[in-house]
C-alpha cells in the first residue's frame, strides 16, 4: 500500500470515527428529550381523542394502525397490547420503557377517578423534567469531553510503568538525590491511577444512568428510589407532583385518604409510598389533612402551604400552584448548582493531578541537569 494511500485511508478512519462519536453523544445528550416526545405525542392523542368522544384505547389503536412511521416500534407495541384485550394504563405498565413509571401512574390514578383529562396536566408538567436533565448533562458532558477521558489515566499510567523508572536509573547513575514530588508521585503511582478510574467509573455510570433512562431505572428499583428521596431536588420533584396530583384529586372529590394513597402510587417511589401510608394510618385516627402531610414534607412547608390551601377559595389546585411553582424553580436551582459544583470540584481534581505531574517532572529534571556538568 502506497504512503498516500495509507493516508487517505487513515483520514477517512479518523473521520468517520470523530463522526460516530459525535452523534453517540448527541444520542446520549438527547435521551431525555426522545423519552419526552414519545411522552408528549401519546398525551396529545389521548387528549385529541376525548375530546371527540373516542376512549383511550380506541384512540391508541387507531394511530398504530395508522402506519405513521415517527410513532416509533413502542407506540406499535402498546397498539397491539390494546388490540389483545389490555386496558390503557395496563398496556402502558406492559411496555416497560415507553412512558416513565410516574407517568404510568399518574395515568392510573386518572383511569380510577373515572377521567382522564384531569391527570393529563400533571403528566405534561412532568414533562418539562427533561429540559432540566439535558441542561444539566451539558455540564458533565464538557467534564466527559475534556477531563475524565481515558487519555490522562493512560498517559499516567505509561509513565509510571516506562518513564519513572527510566529517570530513577539515570538519577541512581548520576548519583543525584531524588527529591521533591518525584518520589512521592513513583511510590503512590498505583493509589493515583485508581483515584483516576475511580472517578471515572463513577461518572460513567452516571452517564449510563442518565441514557437508560426509565428502563434502568425498573431494572434498579429499590436502589433508584432510595438515592430520589436522598438527594434533595428529586424528592422535591416527588413532593411536586404528589401534592400536584392529590390537588387534581381532592378537587374532583376523592376522599382524602384514597386521595393521598393515589398520588403517593403515581410518584412510583417505595420510599414516598411508604411514608403516605403512615399518613394515611393517621387520616384513619382522626388526624387532619395538613397533620397527616407531616411525614411527607420533613421542612414543614407542605403542612402549612396545605392548610392555607383548605380555606381558600378555586379550589386546591389554584391554591397550591404558587408552591408547585416554588419547587420547580427550586430543583432547576439544586440541580444546576449541584452539576456546577461536581464539574468544578473534578476540574481543580484534575488540574491538581497534572499539575503535580509537571512539577515532579521538572523538578527531577532540573535535578539532573545540574549535576550534568559534573560529568
Amino acid at each position: 500500500m502506497s504512503p498516500t494511500v495509507l493516508i487517505i485511508v487513515i483520514s477517512l478512519s479518523a473521520i468517520t470515527a470523530g463522526g460516530g462519536l459525535i452523534y453517540l453523544a448527541y444520542w446520549a445528550l438527547s435521551a431525555p428529550l426522545r423519552h419526552r416526545e414519545r411522552a408528549r405525542v401519546l398525551l396529545d392523542l389521548v387528549e385529541s381523542g376525548l375530546k371527540h368522544g373516542q376512549s383511550a384505547e380506541q384512540t391508541i389503536v387507531g394511530a398504530a394502525e395508522s402506519g405513521d412511521p415517527s410513532l416509533g416500534w413502542r407506540f406499535k407495541l402498546v397498539g397491539h397490547l390494546v388490540r389483545q384485550g389490555l386496558a390503557f394504563v395496563q398496556a402502558l405498565e406492559a411496555a416497560p420503557g415507553f412512558l416513565s413509571q410516574q407517568m404510568v401512574a399518574t395515568l392510573k390514578a386518572g383511569q380510577e377517578m373515572g377521567d382522564l383529562t384531569k391527570v393529563l396536566g400533571a403528566c405534561r408538567a412532568q414533562l418539562k423534567d427533561a429540559v432540566t436533565e439535558v441542561w444539566t448533562a451539558h455540564h458533565y458532558l464538557m467534564l466527559l469531553a475534556f477531563v475524565l477521558t481515558p487519555a490522562w489515566v493512560i498517559t499516567f499510567g505509561m509513565m509510571s510503568v516506562f518513564i519513572f523508572p527510566r529517570f530513577t536509573q539515570i538519577a541512581q547513575d548520576m548519583e543525584v538525590a531524588v527529591t521533591g514530588l518525584f518520589p512521592f508521585m513513583l511510590r503512590h503511582a498505583g493509589v493515583l491511577v485508581l483515584i483516576q478510574v475511580g472517578l471515572a467509573l463513577i461518572f460513567y455510570g452516571a452517564a449510563i444512568l442518565y441514557i437508560g433512562g426509565p428502563r434502568l431505572s425498573r431494572v434498579l428499583g429499590p436502589l433508584s428510589e432510595q438515592v430520589a428521596w436522598w438527594v434533595s431536588w428529586r424528592r422535591k420533584r416527588l413532593q411536586r407532583d404528589f401534592s400536584r396530583l392529590l390537588a387534581i384529586l381532592l378537587d374532583a372529590g376523592l376522599p382524602e385518604a384514597r386521595a393521598v394513597t393515589l398520588a403517593a402510587e403515581a410518584t412510583a417511589n417505595r420510599v414516598f409510598i411508604g411514608r403516605a401510608k403512615a399518613a394515611v394510618e393517621d387520616l384513619k385516627q382522626g388526624v387532619a389533612l395538613p397533620g397527616a402531610v407531616r411525614r411527607l414534607d420533613d421542612a414543614g412547608e407542605f403542612r402549612w402551604r396545605l392548610s392555607n390551601a383548605a380555606q381558600a377559595r378555586g379550589g386546591f389546585m389554584t391554591a397550591l400552584a404558587g408552591w408547585h411553582e416554588a419547587l420547580d424553580a427550586k430543583v432547576f436551582q439544586q440541580e444546576q448548582a449541584a452539576a456546577q459544583l461536581i464539574t468544578t470540584a473534578l476540574v481543580l481534581v484534575n488540574g491538581l493531578f497534572v499539575g503535580s505531574l509537571v512539577v515532579a517532572v521538572f523538578q527531577m529534571l532540573i535535578s539532573i541537569t545540574e549535576v550534568a556538568p559534573l560529568w
